[in-house]
């Protein structure tokens, strides 16, 4: 093999392997436990690692870890707790999915089939016996937290913070005892809210790797939000079928939602697939964001929701507070309260990130210096106008332009993850990676 396997590339959606297809498995795990060691030690490495390793590692490094440690104790549920995570994961509709789609890579006895939750933590396990001793025998065991944070880098905590396919192999590992092993894992989202809620993992000896093992991975992770797509797909078809009955005998403005806020039918309000609803949804007059002031009625499976024309909210409101909140890197949230009420969005990667430079950049940025910090690229002004225009309509009346910034009587709060290195850690602007100290 060459040293080019090692070098640093740039980061993209396709599933990178961490060897390719001709490469000696046993050789590349000797480089790569040489740029270990150097790393660990702080000396000159001979390479550097995979970007999307590179970055785990500094994360874990900036926390002082001790790669010859566990970085916290192992932390376990018991039975009863892994029952009830299962059922509130939202990935038990797919479980099935999942095991029959990777049931080839267990077949001959070498690998071990996980599938963990949004928050890393192991809720179902299957394979050979003699694989699963060896992987008790790390703690690999259902109800353990496989953060990143908690046990280092590897392919179920990785992909959480990453939000992509990873294949992590021998030394590219930061816990020294887990070096034996390779695992490839992916994210799942949820399509509602386009949150990671777990991820898929198979793992096993590091001789077993294989470059299109973490192809694989993904393709089944793909294929399992597919399903998940197509089962709200069916939830909001009854919704539709309930209310629009409803709607047709009132016939005034007024829209039925699922309660994740998508829109199965309209009467009379301009078209939308998703409005954002406020913290605490109850019957009666409550303020959703975007329609204002609403009439609320309970539905099957969502509400009725009927914008009171009249009431103009925004000039009754008391001065607002925005929370922009960084500090869990799997899912930024951004938190309104104001005297109607307080609401919570989870915006979009690149939503957080115009977000966090607008909260450090009060006076404002221009399109071109927005541009500048998002893509290194002043030039690329239409992408950010589009991405601006789609933010504004997120948060209605929060947000000016000419320049982009936030109203003047909106306090804005930032909370950051304890390590600078964790800001956005997927984030590829040249402003967010400044600011991270990557």
């Amino acid at each position: 093999m060459t040293w080019r396997t090692l070098l640093v590339m740039s980061d993209h959606p396709v599933a990178e392997p961490a060897l390719v297809a001709g490469d000696d498995p046993r050789e590349h795990a000797r480089t790569l436990a040489a740029v270990y060691d150097a790393t660990m030690s702080g000396a000159r490495a001979p390479a550097r690692p995979r970007s999307i390793i590179s970055s785990s590692w500094d994360r874990l490094l900036s926390m002082g870890v001790d790669p010859d440690q566990l970085a916290g104790p192992v932390s376990t549920l018991d039975a009863t707790q892994v029952q009830a995570r299962r059922h509130e994961s939202g990935l038990i509709d797919v479980i099935d999915d999942l095991t029959l789609g990777l049931g080839a890579l267990l077949e001959e006895g070498d690998n071990i089939l996980v599938v963990a939750d949004g928050d890393g933590r192991v809720l179902w396990r299957s394979g050979s016996a003699h694989v699963i001793d060896q992987a008790d025998r790390l703690g690999f065991i259902e109800g353990a937290s496989w953060a990143e944070h908690t046990v280092g880098t590897n392919a179920i905590g990785t992909a959480l913070v990453s939000r992509r396919a990873v294949q992590v192999f021998s030394a590219e590992h930061f816990v020294r005892s887990h070096h034996p092993w390779t695992c490839a894992g992916a994210p799942i989202h949820d399509p509602r809210s386009g949150s990671v809620i777990g991820a898929v993992d198979v793992s096993g000896p590091a001789a077993t790797i294989h470059p299109t093992t973490v192809a694989l991975v993904d393709v089944v992770a793909r294929l399992a939000e597919s399903h998940l797509r197509e089962l709200h797909r069916s939830t909001l078809d009854r919704l539709r079928a309930v209310a629009a009955p409803i709607l047709a005998r009132t016939r005034q403005p007024s829209l039925a939602v699922d309660r994740h806020g998508w829109v199965a039918a309209v009467e009379s309000v301009a078209s939308r697939h998703r409005v954002t609803l406020p913290d605490e949804m109850h019957v009666g007059r409550v303020y959703v964001p975007t329609l204002g002031l609403c009439d609320v009625e309970p539905l099957p499976g969502g509400w009725l929701v009927a914008p009171v024309r009249s009431t103009d909210v925004v000039a009754h409101m008391s001065r607002r507070q925005i929370r922009i909140d960084l500090s869990d890197t799997s899912r930024p949230l951004v938190c309104v309260d104001g005297a109607i009420g307080s609401w919570t969005h989870e915006p979009t990667p690149r939503h957080a990130e115009i977000l966090y430079l607008l909260a450090t950049h009060r006076d404002g940025r221009t399109a071109s210096q927005m541009a500048a910090d998002l893509f290194g690229d002043p030039t690329r002004t239409v992408t950010v106008r589009a991405e601006l225009s789609r933010l504004r309509k997120q948060l209605t009346g929060m947000l000016l332009s000419s320049p982009y910034r936030f109203v003047d009587d909106v306090d804005v709060d930032v909370r950051l993850p304890e390590c600078s290195a964790w800001l956005l850690p997927n984030s590829t602007a040249p402003a967010i990676r400044n600011a991270g100290g990557q």
